[in-house]
């Protein structure tokens, strides 16, 4: 089983606004950096979408440490997740029950997660982690010119 260890981020210019993600990913003397955006989208969807692309580029089944300074994709998908399928992808909000926010994101990480090993884990952003930079630089570069 291959073993890679991945980093992503995602920008937005405004929010919701334009935005890009980028990836980092590696596995031993192997590195690659995948990068894209959207001309109308949140800082939260370019967060997930980091991770989706970013699993979607793996060949075959991999063992993956995967690395994101957003407490929103890693508590998502680690903690938040069950409770929202149980529930029919929904999220109780005091009384109400609420659709979760990207869904139709949140289902995508859901399949890329099971067709691998993954582990998730945050990293602080801005705080000087080179591979973290690196994801930062290339989400922003990808943010599309208004």
């Amino acid at each position: 089983m291959n073993v890679v260890t991945i980093y992503t981020d995602g920008a937005c210019s405004g929010n919701p606004g334009p935005g890009g993600w980028g990836a980092v990913l590696v596995s031993g003397s192997c590195r690659k950096e995948i990068q894209g955006g959207e001309r109308d989208t949140t800082n939260n969807r370019m967060e997930l979408t980091a991770a989706i692309e970013a699993l979607k580029a793996l060949r075959g089944s991999s063992d993956v440490d995967l690395y994101t300074d957003s407490v929103y994709v890693r508590s998502g998908i680690t903690e938040w997740i069950d409770a929202w399928k149980r529930n029919g992808w929904r999220r109780r909000s005091g009384k109400r029950w609420l659709p979760v926010k990207n869904e139709d994101l949140w289902r995508e990480l859901d399949r890329r997660v099971a067709e691998h090993r993954v582990r998730f884990y945050w990293v602080e952003g801005h705080a000087g982690h080179p591979e973290n930079e690196r994801a930062d630089e290339l989400a922003r570069a990808a943010i599309p010119s208004t």
